[in-house]
């Protein structure tokens, strides 16, 4: 593949997922994604099998970019406090863009590419959590009393339950609200006395 034909395929997987992300999976069609991307539907085969490949592509291209974005908050050598926080609004920015009934069609219409996800959750974001932990408690920002590896499970399951429309339904709840509250309760539940006094001060700077 040249790297006009990959810069090419990139930008197409890009665009493809704003769509997606906008209307859902279901609904939008390989139609609908050419005539947003202004080639024909044939072209568009030139570069994805179809539609399940594309989606597959799109959702590894968003985990592949936020795993960067996390390892380059990790390289600016805050404390692990700090780096929760700007992952936060990081994915808070994320979630307002996205349409919840794109996150609902995936689990339910393409499980390939919600196990992609999960697959991401329950490694690299798992490693992450444990990684924060332990460097918190080093710091002192975190307790010294919390076991890391239950406390890791704890945040991914709880972070899953924000998705359950039975329990937290649409537009009563949105995503990035329910998000902002998961991490806070994280915060507060493994913070140190120390800690703690960093966080209500991140509060109080962002409401000011």
């Amino acid at each position: 593949m040249s790297i006009d034909t990959q810069n090419k395929t990139i930008q197409y997987i890009k665009k493809a997922s704003d769509i997606f992300l906008r209307y859902g999976f279901k609904s939008v069609t390989m139609n609908d994604i050419a005539r947003e991307l202004g080639i024909s539907k044939k072209t568009l085969y030139q570069f994805v099998d179809n539609k399940n490949d594309l989606i597959l592509r799109c959702i590894a291209m968003a985990m592949k970019e936020e795993q960067e974005f996390i390892v380059s908050v990790r390289q600016q050598q805050k404390n692990a406090i700090e780096e929760m926080l700007d992952i936060a609004v990081h994915v808070n920015q994320t979630l307002k863009k996205i349409n919840p009934a794109a996150l609902y069609d995936l689990q339910k219409y393409y499980p390939d590419g919600w196990k992609i996800i999960e697959g991401y959750s329950h490694e690299f974001i798992f490693a992450h959590i444990i990684e924060n932990l332990e460097r918190g408690k080093k710091e002192g920002v975190y307790r010294q009393d919390i076991r890391e590896d239950i406390i890791a499970r704890l945040f991914i399951g709880k972070a899953q339950l924000l998705l359950n429309n039975t329990l937290f339904p649409y537009p009563q709840y949105k995503t990035s609200e329910l998000h902002t509250a998961h991490v806070m309760y994280h915060m507060r539940g493994v913070a140190s006395d120390k800690g703690l006094k960093i966080l209500e001060q991140h509060i109080q700077d962002a409401e000011n």
